[in-house]
């Protein structure tokens, strides 16, 4: 099989040339190593000394997102952010072309309930990784009087319920429709045996959780991080409840929490980012000021496996990466991108058809992406490198054209970096004014709800935004500003789980992208019921090899292209510029 000669340097990194025959996802076909994680047997991958305890904390927070946390020194392999991506792939709104260079397509494709692949391993795995190295630090040190140590132990518990936030809704469905059902299994001490271990209710879960951000809550009231926005303060862990509290449907605990951590941050100096903010490519430094916690990559962290970065795959300018040297871009369905009026500043987080009359499907123009076919005022003036202009740049191993549909969102700190050092946003303040529309919203109170959610979108979005115009129901409305304002952050399933929604990633006669060179995107268009067992991932078989209290979910049938095309999720129901 002949290959493109400027792919040479990514085999090693994609697939080898046998590989590319049949398909690439075959990598993810390894039995993984590794078994059970505990509190006392969990097995270290940083290195820690042991008189320092108060460095434990901080590596905690450089494995929630290092390259190569589990070992794997595989593209695929960058923690808690990796999860990020995987749990938006496995949505609606984000998808990579089903080529040979995307690693994720078992996310595409939801072939990640498999219990034997690295993927769904690693997701699974990292979280009791950072779940025994909290519970160690504790067990050894939790009554420790040391200053450093008493601001730490708040953290790592905050941090512990983190891990079990990202477990729950990719193992059971939601509280609100399955607290009783088995969702995880909790370590503890009080687990007598750790190879009989079964899985905990999903409200036992969710009451260690509450457990954990309780503490926190209440321990870091005092705690100053000095602008360190990569450390988890007060505001943070409110913001964390928050969220636990709305999938649980405690509407007012959740308003007050985002209410307070809101109200906390604006003292720290954190504000929603302005329309000029958004104007252009960002999300990329911890030190904008809407973050309220994010994670601090450095160069010495991101060149353990440049590939395995943030900067790699959903960022389209980087210089060392699979998304710009493959063409596999982070893309927008087309359904919520049409969805966005056209004077909202986030139109522009993604690359649209510069000829809007193009017919996707015949005009050769539109199929062959030529470097004219898209556009985006975020890129007006912007060079790769002092060279071309970035959008139709074809740089030899380090840049193709973008796509229509290409996020842009996502920037760089340097176009065409080489390493890849990009920061990454765990909670911006964004997120808890919608969490506040939201909940009144539920609560009944809909004119507290539509004011909050206007003065947002209109001062900091889009000037001429009116609440209702696109018929929707206000909690879809709301909705749906979660799916363009967080889209590409992690809050694909996690919403969808909450809010009981079906997946619908395509229409009748209209597929996610709408055309492509060879690179269609209708393997993954497909839609799901929203109680499709199939949404539920399997335990790994060395999980269940170890502990054998683990009863696996079982149920569903991989979802193949074109199925349940009548489904509709309350947002994208009505498709604008067809």
């Amino acid at each position: 099989m002949l290959i493109n000669m400027k792919f040479t340097k990514y085999i090693t990194l994609a697939c080898t040339a046998a590989a590319l025959t049949t398909a690439c996802k075959d990598i993810d076909d390894i039995a993984p190593e590794g078994g059970y994680y505990s509190g006392e047997k969990v097995e270290s991958i940083f290195a820690s000394d042991p008189t320092r305890p108060a460095a434990i904390p901080n590596n905690l927070y450089t494995l929630l997102g290092a390259p190569n946390g589990c070992n794997y020194n595989k593209p695929d392999d960058f923690g808690f952010i990796m999860s990020s991506f995987c749990n938006d792939l496995e949505g609606a709104d984000a998808h990579i072309f089903d080529s040979g260079y995307n690693w994720f397509s078992v996310c595409g494709e939801l072939s990640s309930r498999n219990a034997n692949y690295r993927n769904p391993y690693i997701r699974y795995k990292l979280p009791y990784v950072v779940i025994g190295q909290v519970n160690n630090f504790l067990s050894q040190y939790g009554e420790s009087n040391d200053k450093s140590i008493k601001e730490a132990v708040p953290q790592v518990r905050a941090i512990r319920a983190y891990a079990y936030l990202f477990l729950a809704p990719n193992y059971q469905f939601n509280y609100q429709y399955a607290k009783d059902e088995p969702c995880v299994p909790l370590l503890s001490d009080a687990v007598a045996d750790v190879t009989n271990n079964p899985r905990a209710t999903v409200a036992e879960v969710y009451k260690a959780i509450l457990e954990d951000l309780d503490f926190a809550v209440e321990n870091l009231g005092s705690f100053d991080r000095n602008g360190d926005k990569s450390l988890i303060n007060k505001a943070v862990a409110l913001g964390l409840r928050a969220r636990t509290y709305l999938s649980m449907g405690e509407f007012q605990k959740a308003y007050d929490d985002a209410l307070e951590a809101e109200k906390l941050s604006k003292d720290e100096g954190i504000a929603p980012a302005t329309i000029a903010d958004v104007s252009k490519p960002a999300f990329c430094d911890i030190k904008e000021n809407n973050w309220m916690w994010g994670y601090a990559m450095t160069t010495s962290v991101a060149a353990k496996q440049l590939y395995a970065t943030s900067s790699s795959w959903i960022r389209s300018f980087s210089g060392s990466s699979y998304s710009a040297a493959c063409q596999v871009y982070t893309m927008i369905n087309r359904m919520l991108y049409d969805k966005i009026d056209d004077t909202d500043v986030r139109k522009g987080w993604w690359l649209k058809p510069y000829d809007a009359k193009l017919d996707p499907e015949k005009d050769e123009k539109f199929n062959t992406w030529s470097n004219d076919a898209v556009a985006s005022p975020l890129l007006d003036g912007m060079k790769w490198k002092d060279n071309a202009n970035v959008a139709a740049l074809n740089i030899d191993d380090e840049k193709m054209p973008f796509v229509p549909y290409t996020n842009v969102k996502f920037g760089c700190k340097t176009i065409g970096t080489t390493t890849n050092e990009e920061d990454w946003p765990y909670m911006r303040i964004e997120e808890m004014l919608l969490i506040q529309a939201e909940c009144q919203a539920a609560l009944g109170n809909e004119a507290k709800s539509k004011e909050i959610l206007t003065n947002f979108v209109k001062t900091y979005r889009d000037p001429a935004y009116e609440v209702g115009k696109k018929g929707m129901t206000l909690r879809d409305e709301i909705w749906f500003q979660r799916r363009v304002e967080l889209w590409g952050e992690g809050f694909s399933v996690y919403d969808m789980r909450r809010l009981n929604k079906p997946l619908v990633r395509f229409h009748k006669g209209l597929t996610a992208s709408k055309g492509g060179d060879g690179y269609e995107a209708d393997a993954f268009a497909f839609n799901m019921e929203a109680n499709d067992p199939w949404f539920l991932m399997r335990f790994p078989q060395t999980e269940m090899n170890t502990n054998h209290g683990i009863v696996d979910n079982t149920g569903g049938n991989m979802p193949v292209a074109g199925q349940n095309p009548d489904l509709t999720d309350g947002v994208t129901d009505e498709i604008i510029n067809q």
